[in-house]
């Protein structure tokens, strides 16, 4: 007997095999709904009994993990490789743990043979299943239940890591009891830094190589946002083309003049040491202080206590050198 809720149409065995396997498993499950948790698309995903072996986008299976909830598998985004960023993956024990794939590359019977009771996601629009095609998400939806968690523009940092602890208390399972604490004092220490005098200017940036950077527009973020909120100065974009950053030559990039860069740490973001055959970016790494940024770190208050600790002690002495 499965463990899946009943699939809305069978999916012929000849046709796709594992996805056949996992409609039939389906097949006598009992209607109870034990579980179930709203997502932010709006879909209530609903299971017979409690998901524990869960499959997600590795961002989302790096919160989890930091709630306490070891995912069987993870996937990448079409950013991504044949295998695992490690930016990406937080404190997950990536060699114990079974990559899936990502992108297009990654087939829905991948998926399924991990035997997943719910696939973890984000998702940036409010509707799509970032990491997953949409032909892909269609056809796992209609075998396993699918929950994805909204980090896009216009969610605040605070609202994401609740979601992701609420997720996880559906689960049963949460953080520890002092992250809550660890985190509030973490907040502290950086709205003293910031406010103790003229604050530093702080850029946020994806390098894409030696000619090109993409600057991020703080609003577009919620990491970068929580940071304005607590009175870090982020430097903003000038208005143009794009919503989440502003891709523009290293010159615009150095004439901002920054004292601290927040630098794309992500493997498909170019590194410091491709760039230096432009003066440009010599001279910002010669003048600002560089801090390491994950767009895409877990959404916990153990992560975002690190984050806003290190970004904390970095205006402090940036402060100081002035």
């Amino acid at each position: 007997m499965g463990r899946y809720p009943p699939a809305p149409a069978a999916v012929p065995r000849e046709r796709h095999g594992i996805l056949a396997d996992a409609a039939e498993r389906r097949a006598g499950m009992e209607h109870s709904t034990p579980w179930e948790f709203s997502d932010d698309r709006g879909r209530l995903a609903v299971a017979g009994e409690r998901p524990s072996r869960i499959v997600a986008y590795i961002q989302a299976g790096a919160t989890l993990w930091d709630h306490g909830i070891r995912p069987v598998g993870l996937f990448g985004s079409q950013h991504d490789g044949a295998a695992p960023d490690p930016a990406k993956a937080g404190e997950l024990p990536l060699a114990g743990l079974r990559y899936l794939g990502s992108g297009a590359a990654l087939h829905p019977d991948t998926v399924l043979e991990a035997d997943p009771d719910l696939v973890v996601a984000v998702t940036y629009d409010g509707e799509q299943v970032y990491g997953l095609e949409p032909k892909t998400a269609l056809e796992l939806e209609a075998h396993v239940p699918v929950v994805t968690v909204a980090v896009g523009p216009g969610r605040s940092l605070a609202g994401v890591r609740e979601r992701f602890a609420a997720l996880a208390g559906s689960l049963g399972r949460g953080e520890p009891l002092g992250a809550a604490r660890e985190l509030d004092a973490a907040e502290d220490a950086l709205r003293q830094a910031a406010g103790a005098a003229a604050g530093p200017r702080v850029l946020a940036l994806s390098p894409a190589g030696a000619e090109r950077v993409h600057l991020a527009r703080p609003g577009s973020w919620p990491d970068l946002r929580a940071l304005t909120e607590h009175g870090v100065g982020l430097l903003e974009p000038a208005a143009g083309a794009g919503v989440n950053w502003s891709t523009v030559g290293w010159a615009e990039a150095a004439a901002m003049d920054p004292d601290i860069v927040l630098m794309d740490v992500r493997t498909n973001a170019a590194r410091p040491q491709e760039l230096r055959a432009d003066a440009h970016w010599r001279a910002i790494e010669a003048r600002a202080r560089l801090l390491p940024w994950n767009p895409e770190a877990p959404c916990s208050r153990r992560a975002h206590t690190r984050f806003f600790t290190l970004l904390a002690e970095t205006v402090r002495e940036a402060a100081g050198a002035d």
